[in-house]
């Protein structure tokens, strides 16, 4: 049986002085995943007040210790209490998911709504669940909001953007920007990999693949990182953020009524105009759920995925020989086996019980919150041999990191292709890449549907840009 954790505070400033990724923050998930900030973060729970006590022998969720290692507890659940009655430490009662199968069955289960109105409890409209703002912004009308026939319909609309063909044709774009990205650190021989590096790729490329224009990209990048920062209170900035977002992309969208373009918001607006049954309130809300799920699932694909790589050197080695010998498909399982053995997201989103039903022999009653614990399925050994190995050649891997069934994460091959894209770079790039701190110093954001590190502090040989660029 594990350890109980108990909460510590681990705030600190990165080296620009400026607030730390947030330790409860908000933010995203294409598709299926969106990161729910809690009333209070953990590191303003008592040390002696654990933020969950499910027994006298089970473990405390939720806290500093839980976040910067929550698989002994998860390993816990899946045995003793695969689907677990617990409180969150915003207050909101719900039901954990732990075991491969039975995490399998509930996203796939349309029993379980994505809908808030199904929750038995106001706690959506005193913003408990769900995008912080969002309903004063009246943005409620996204993927990550609804059900068919609704969700169908608009899911249909936007999954044009992101089919393997598309995301293809922006690989090049992808590349130049991590290249940029690099080559703007390369010279210093030290950087941190979360703020400089894994937080403005994927911000740019999806405002590229949205068609914000590039003059104004720098301010998403700011309202993203509202979003993912400590601010003056737990949700204040997000929802200021959003407000912030919506009004943009409202004006966005009118003003490119008159010049379409190649791009996923003239898409949207085409689908409109063409009896589509898109209304432009949907089209906001679509473009806004896209920019805004549509990063931190992928810092921390990047960010979790080079740690992992640190804290297992044989596998990196692996790795950088494979690159080194033009081989591409060891990248591949790499990236699969790194969603799977520290994945981005730690819980799928919120569902809603819309009738009685029974999970891993649990009885859910009407109303209830069911949240899936990805991270906790993926390392199920019911489901994978040694699953707290990393193996990077991995092929028996259908894991969840993305999700399963309707609701599976539509952005997953830009993802994909950012994440090849920005390992593959550093190693070649950089290949003596290595922490620049002791690995227990290091922090991990503390939220619910989110995991990540705060900073990733790195070192290496400092390179001479400017002979590379002649």
């Amino acid at each position: 049986m594990p350890e109980k954790f108990r909460s510590r505070d681990g705030r600190s400033t990165d080296s620009r002085g400026e607030p730390p990724i947030s330790d409860g923050g908000s933010a995203p998930g294409y598709g299926h995943q969106v990161h729910e900030q809690t009333s209070g973060t953990p590191a303003e729970t008592p040390a002696d007040t654990p933020a969950d006590t499910p027994s006298a022998e089970g473990p405390t969720l939720f806290d500093w210790e839980f976040a910067t290692d929550p698989y002994p507890a998860y390993a816990w659940l899946r045995e003793h209490s695969p689907v677990h009655r617990t409180k969150l430490p915003s207050g909101v009662e719900a039901w954990l998911v732990t075991r491969y199968a039975d995490a399998r069955q509930a996203l796939a289960d349309q029993r379980l709504s994505k809908n808030p109105a199904h929750h038995a409890e106001p706690a959506h409209a005193k913003g408990k669940t769900g995008i912080p703002g969002e309903r004063k912004a009246e943005l409620m009308t996204h993927l990550l909001n609804i059900d068919p026939p609704d969700h169908t319909r608009l899911r249909r609309l936007v999954s044009k953007a992101f089919t393997p063909r598309r995301v293809a044709e922006f690989a090049p774009r992808v590349q130049a920007l991590t290249d940029h990205l690099i080559d703007a650190f390369a010279e210093k021989g030290e950087a941190d990999l979360i703020h400089e590096f894994a937080f403005p790729l994927p911000i740019y490329a999806i405002c590229e693949m949205l068609g914000v224009p590039r003059e104004d990209q720098d301010d998403f990048r700011d309202w993203a990182g509202m979003m993912i920062r400590h601010g003056g209170g737990p949700r204040g900035g997000v929802a200021r953020s959003v407000k912030q977002m919506r009004t943009y992309l409202g004006e966005l969208i009118h003003r490119k009524r008159d010049d379409l373009g190649d791009d996923l918001i003239s898409d949207l607006i085409r689908a409109s105009d063409h009896g589509d049954h898109l209304t432009e309130g949907e089209a906001t809300a679509m473009a806004f759920i896209l920019l805004f799920a549509g990063f931190e699932t992928t810092v921390n694909l990047i960010g979790n995925g080079v740690h992992s790589l640190f804290m297992n050197p044989g596998q990196r080695e692996r790795l950088q020989l494979s690159l080194a010998a033009g081989e591409s498909g060891l990248l591949a399982t790499g990236v699969e086996e790194l969603l799977r053995y520290d994945g981005p997201v730690e819980l799928a989103t919120w569902r809603f019980a819309t009738e009685p039903l029974t999970l891993g022999g649990m009885p859910i009653e009407a109303g209830d919150p069911v949240l899936v614990v990805l991270a906790a399925a993926d390392r199920d050994p019911e489901r994978f041999a040694d699953p707290d190995t990393l193996d990077l050649s991995r092929t028996d891997n259908q894991h969840l990191g993305y999700g399963h069934g309707i609701h599976y994460c539509l952005g997953a091959p830009l993802a994909r292709l950012e994440g090849q894209t920005a390992l593959a770079t550093l190693l070649t790039r950089l290949p003596d890449l290595e922490l620049a701190v002791p690995p227990q110093d290091l922090r991990w954001r503390g939220g619910l549907i989110m995991r990540g590190l705060r900073t990733l502090p790195v070192r290496f040989a400092a390179q001479n840009t400017c002979a590379k660029a002649d």
